[in-house]
């Protein structure tokens, strides 16, 4: 019971949040429309967190105020990233808000009436969540995966080779330093080409499905009818409803076309240049102490304690980009990950030192 009201509060607290910060973006925001799009879920965030407020006074527990650091944080975030910016990282998080509720939804102990109460609080946020992401989408999350993925690899990376760096020249942490941006900027490069090589590739693929279907619809509309009804069949679809289906399409060539081919609006170039610079910012996290440090030793310890924290950060990105809640889980396996392989680094520099003779 203690963790079931410790949760309840929670999103007490949450709903009390979300509906301060949607009346406060209803009376600053300009747009007529999106005004009164922010005061209706200020609204029904209210309702939610009446919903809360009830169910925890039921079992005896006091409700309290949200911390004003929290409205503070979100008021400066909308301020620094503009109201569209902000509310696509909003957008993420309400997947998060939707899991944690059909957990609780499952798992608590709920009389009949409150679960169809929570039922119906997942439904509207759920609804927020397509909302935002439909109107005020501005973070494309095919751009999201790619920064992460640039981001992540140029730590991983780029750690692990000062960190063997490290071992081969202690007393020299300037020349890791070099060697470690001249590997960085080699595999940014590397990496942006890659993406770019792989996007395009991907699109010109998709384009060349879409032309043989496009051609098979006009000289064997019988045959391209079949091809559907397969794709169906192989989606899980009961042979009645694919039947009905690919009769009803069968003279509308752009609904069939779309249905037999993979739509795909990434942009390569946007793609490549995204997963670059994350790539370089990355390694400026395990490089940059090098720099400044009268040792390998000592900055390797900066490295690792700033090349953690940015694993933590790409880990609640990732999670919260994924709808996910699962953060301590998803930060832990990334620090472990990439933490162990700058240990391993470690070892194979001290290895190579010791085969080769290298001393600095």
């Amino acid at each position: 019971m203690i963790n079931e009201t410790t949760k309840a509060m929670n999103f007490y607290t949450d709903e009390r949040s979300a509906s301060r910060l949607y009346a406060y973006l209803a009376g600053s925001e300009k747009n007529p429309a999106l005004r009164a799009r922010f005061a209706e879920l200020a609204r029904v965030e209210t309702l939610h967190m009446a919903f809360w407020r009830a169910f925890l006074l039921k079992r005896g527990i006091a409700t309290a105020e949200p911390s004003w650091f929290s409205f503070a944080w979100s008021r400066l975030l909308r301020q620094l990233l503009g109201t569209r910016r902000y509310l696509s990282l909003l957008e993420i998080t309400e997947a998060t808000a939707v899991d944690s509720y059909y957990q609780f939804l499952n798992f608590a102990t709920l009389e009949e009436a409150e679960k169809t109460n929570i039922a119906r609080i997942i439904e509207d946020e759920l609804g927020h969540e397509e909302e935002l992401e439909s109107q005020f989408n501005a973070l494309p999350k095919d751009n999201v995966r790619d920064f992460v993925m640039g981001m992540n690899d140029g730590l991983v990376e780029l750690l692990g080779a000062v960190t063997g760096l490290s071992a081969v020249y202690p007393t020299r942490p300037q020349i890791v330093a070099v060697n470690g941006l001249v590997v960085g900027l080699a595999g940014a490069l590397s990496m942006g080409i890659g993406t770019w090589v792989s996007v395009r590739s991907q699109r010109q693929v998709n384009e060349g499905i879409r032309r043989k279907t496009d051609l098979l619809f006009s000289v064997a509309p019988k045959r391209a009818q079949a091809e559907l009804a397969r794709k169906l069949t192989e989606s899980g679809m009961p042979a009645d409803l694919t039947d009905e289906i690919t009769e009803k399409l069968a003279s509308n060539k752009e609904a069939m076309i779309g249905l037999l081919t993979e739509h795909t609006r990434v942009n390569e170039i946007r793609s490549a240049l995204f997963t670059g610079v994350a790539y370089i910012i990355g390694l400026l996290f395990p490089v940059l102490p090098y720099f400044f440090a009268r040792n390998s030793f000592m900055a390797l310890i900066f490295s690792v304690l700033f090349a953690g924290l940015a694993l933590a950060i790409v880990a609640s990105i990732i999670t919260l980009t994924a709808g996910s809640n699962a953060f301590r889980h998803k930060i832990r396996e990334m620090v472990i990950t990439g933490l162990g392989a700058a240990a391993a680094s470690y070892a194979f520099g001290r290895l190579v030192q010791a085969v080769f003779g290298i001393h600095a």
